[in-house]
C-alpha cells in the first residue's frame, strides 16, 4: 500500500515471480494505496486492466503471461498507458524489449501460505529515489 502512495504518472513497476508468488495480491495493495476507485482483479485473460482515480489518472495492470513476444505488447500501446498513469506489469520478462529502459523490478517468491519474499531492484534515477523514500517509510531513517 505504501508504494502506491508514491507512484507518479509514467512510473513502471515490473513484477517477476512464479505462479502463486503474490503478484496480483501485491497489485491490490499498491492500487489501494494509489487511490484506486476500482477493485483489482487478475488481467490474465484480458491482458490489461485499468483502475481509475478521482484525478482522472489510470493505473494500468498488465499481465504478459499470455503474450508470446514484445511485438504483441507493442500492439497494446504501452506508451499511451504510461501517459495516463503508472503501470504494473506481471511476467515482464516475456515482453522486456517493449518496455522502457528505467523501472522498478520487484522479484517475488513464495515462501509459505502466509509469507512471500520480495527483492527490489531500481533501474534508473527516478526509481533509486523512489526506493530511498519507500525504504524510509517502511524501516525509518
Amino acid at each position: 500500500m505504501r508504494l502506491g502512495t508514491l507512484l507518479q504518472l509514467g512510473d513502471l513497476i515490473l513484477l517477476s515471480g512464479d505462479l502463486g508468488s503474490g503478484k496480483t495480491t501485491f497489485v491490490q495493495g499498491v492500487a489501494q494505496g494509489w487511490g484506486s476507485l476500482d477493485p483489482v482483479s487478475s488481467p490474465t485473460f484480458v491482458i490489461v486492466n485499468a483502475y481509475r482515480r478521482t484525478d482522472g489518472q489510470s493505473l494500468a495492470h498488465l499481465d504478459a503471461y499470455r503474450l508470446s513476444s514484445a511485438l504483441e505488447a507493442e500492439d497494446l500501446d504501452l506508451e499511451a498507458l504510461l501517459e495516463r498513469g503508472p503501470m504494473l506489469v506481471e511476467w515482464p520478462e516475456r515482453i522486456q524489449a517493449a518496455l522502457p529502459e528505467e523501472f522498478l523490478l520487484i522479484s517475488m517468491r513464495y515462501q509459505d501460505e502466509e509469507a512471500r519474499a520480495m527483492a527490489f531492484k531500481p533501474v534508473g534515477l527516478r526509481y533509486s529515489r523512489l526506493m530511498q523514500v519507500f525504504r524510509a517509510q517502511v524501516v525509518g531513517g
